[in-house]
């Protein structure tokens, strides 16, 4: 799947948009399987409001935005934010608007010196969301700076993401710490990189506060005057930790939110099955003999993964797994499959994966059962998805990926459910 920053093709909406045209284009098959894991990949990422505009452009989109990548790894510096199954949201009283301006005045006075230029936002009533974004420059050389706003249920999944740091194997960076602080809300720094494989030395350092009742504040801030395309113009940006926090914790911020008109986000309602849980874990328990887990996701959600050394070279090994898929089986994406007992059916792909790394190798096996199960796998030639390959094949075969997908432990086989149904009725 694509895990550049800011940018996917694909994601949740594929089969949606397939379904709205009509089958009047060809899609790409290879980036339509793709896509499975990407969904596995975006439900534990988050998405900001998208900034664009002005000659330094700020386009704070996040589902990779503030990159919240699978996070297997709970560090020490991580907290938490459930609120547990007794957080039922509330209506927030809608106070008056705050226009953009004001958002940007607020910026400006928390920056409180140095020349400003490059100003836009977006007011509390606009569709597009509050933010305040700007070029300051505090005398050691210019730097985007801009914040967004918006709320999340609160003890829901997107408040708990935010709380915990990216995984590294995808999103390199040099410090994350997320804090609970005395007031109940959660603060995560992240001194990272735009661009994971650090192809250029634009540093992007951000800040996520989600308060106990789910206001949302972001920050962002690089070491130029452009998210992207734009010479680094300093070492560093220009705010430290101490400052992103005082920054993101000012209360001008979280008073804006709360005149954000309509009622607080809801959780979405249930899938019809529950989905499957510890993902990484049985992953690890279906590898075949002779290849030994170096690192790995953790078990929460339905996407996982690992990374495995057969002796030859590091492979990552990612797995996503979808309850209520079955209408997958109608899209192009499965032309051509092949049935493999039970109603199943499967295809395969043999592609350089979606980073645009020279001699990457991916092959991945789809597969959907009648029970509308998705099971798709992939495994690289590479330790992670910005790496140079270190090996010339990847370390699991199409055959054992395909044993691992077709495996009864992500769920009974349709036999296997109508043996249950019969004894169940019976009893």
């Amino acid at each position: 799947m694509p895990v550049d920053q800011h940018s996917d093709p694909f994601e949740d909406r594929v089969a949606a948009e397939l379904r709205a045209a009509g089958g009047g284009f060809e899609p790409d098959l290879a980036a339509l399987t793709t896509a499975g894991l990407a969904r596995g990949r975006r439900l534990r990422l988050r998405r900001r409001a998208a900034v664009v505009g002005g000659a330094a452009s700020l386009a704070l989109v996040g589902v990779g935005g503030a990159l919240l990548l699978p996070g297997g790894g709970a560090g020490p510096h991580q907290a938490s934010v459930a609120a547990g199954p007794s957080a039922t949201p509330t209506v927030t009283p809608t106070l008056p608007a705050v226009s953009d301006q004001e958002l940007i005045d607020t910026l400006k006075e928390q920056l409180g010196y140095g020349k400003f230029s490059e100003e836009r936002g977006s007011g509390t009533a606009d569709k597009a969301g509050p933010y305040a974004a700007l070029v300051w420059d505090d005398g050691d050389g210019a730097a985007a700076v801009a914040v967004s706003l918006n709320r999340v249920q609160p003890g829901g999944e997107e408040a708990r993401q935010l709380a915990q740091c990216p995984d590294k194997l995808y999103v390199p960076y040099d410090d994350c710490k997320s804090t609970r602080l005395d007031n109940g809300s959660v603060l995560k720094i992240v001194q990272g990189y735009e661009y994971p494989d650090k192809r250029v030395p634009t540093k992007w350092w951000y800040a996520d506060l989600v308060s106990a009742e789910g206001q949302h504040v972001s920050v962002s801030e690089w070491n130029a005057a452009a998210e992207k395309d734009a010479p680094v113009t300093r070492d560093e940006p220009p705010l430290d930790n101490a400052e992103l926090q005082k920054l993101a914790t000012a209360p001008a911020w979280l008073k804006a939110i709360d005149a954000i008109p309509g009622p607080p986000p809801q959780e979405p309602e249930p899938t019809q099955s529950a989905p499957v849980t510890d993902v990484a874990k049985k992953l690890v328990d279906l590898l075949p003999d002779g290849v030994q887990v170096v690192s790995r996701s953790g078990d929460e959600g339905e996407y996982g993964y690992v990374v495995v050394d057969d002796g030859k070279g590091k492979s990552l090994v990612e797995i996503n797994v979808q309850p209520n898929s079955g209408d997958l089986l109608g899209e192009s994406m499965f032309d051509g499959a092949e049935e493999v007992g039970d109603g199943t059916m499967l295809v395969t792909h043999e592609d350089a994966g979606d980073k645009d790394v020279a001699g990457a190798v991916r092959w991945t096996v789809d597969t959907v059962r009648i029970n509308g199960l998705r099971v798709v796998i992939s495994a690289y030639n590479q330790g992670g998805p910005h790496d140079a390959p270190g090996r010339e094949k990847p370390a699991l075969t199409i055959d054992q990926l395909k044993t691992i997908a077709l495996s009864s432990a992500w769920g009974p086989s349709r036999e296997e459910s109508l043996t249950g149904q019969k004894n169940s009725d019976q009893g």
